[in-house]
């Protein structure tokens, strides 16, 4: 039986969550997190949803995002679902499911909440033990947001 469609609010950020299956790794090395990258830039723009901030850790995925309509998430969720399992599934000569079931979503409603998600997922990485500073960790919008990248004056 086919999945209900999941509507979310136009205009309404969303936190996404996907998890990789029994919390397994689903990024195994630097291309890996290259090609989700990509295909999560290309279903963003075909599909007219804002992103935020994000983090790719090495089981899991947070996604801060507002769409410009009610099916945008879902449809770039599945979009980038789609790819990079296919991509995993035959760079890693595998089969079978990466992911944990559907994304989890919980709706933004302040912009006081809208900075603390987007603060908690660029700190993913520092809560990990992964690295000490969120500037070392490549796969966040902390590069975009932050002081990494900082402009000379």
């Amino acid at each position: 039986m086919a999945r209900k469609p999941r509507f979310y609010l136009k205009g309404i950020p969303c936190h996404v969550v996907q998890r990789g299956n029994n919390r397994q790794a689903c990024f195994f090395c630097d291309e890996d997190f290259g090609f989700y990258i990509n295909s999560l830039q290309a279903a963003l723009q075909r599909y007219s949803v804002q992103l935020h901030a994000f983090v790719l850790m090495t089981n899991h995925v947070h996604l801060l995002m507002t769409p410009d309509d009610v099916e945008g998430i879902s449809r770039v969720m599945q979009s980038v679902g789609r790819d990079y399992v296919r991509y995993v599934n035959k760079h890693y000569r595998r089969s079978g499911t990466l992911f944990e079931g559907r994304h989890k979503a919980s709706q933004i409603d302040s912009e006081q909440y809208l900075l603390q998600c987007q603060r908690y997922i660029e700190l993913n990485p520092v809560r990990a033990k992964m690295v000490p500073h969120p500037a070392q960790y490549h796969w966040s919008s902390y590069q975009y947001h932050g002081l990494a990248n900082q402009l000379d004056a």
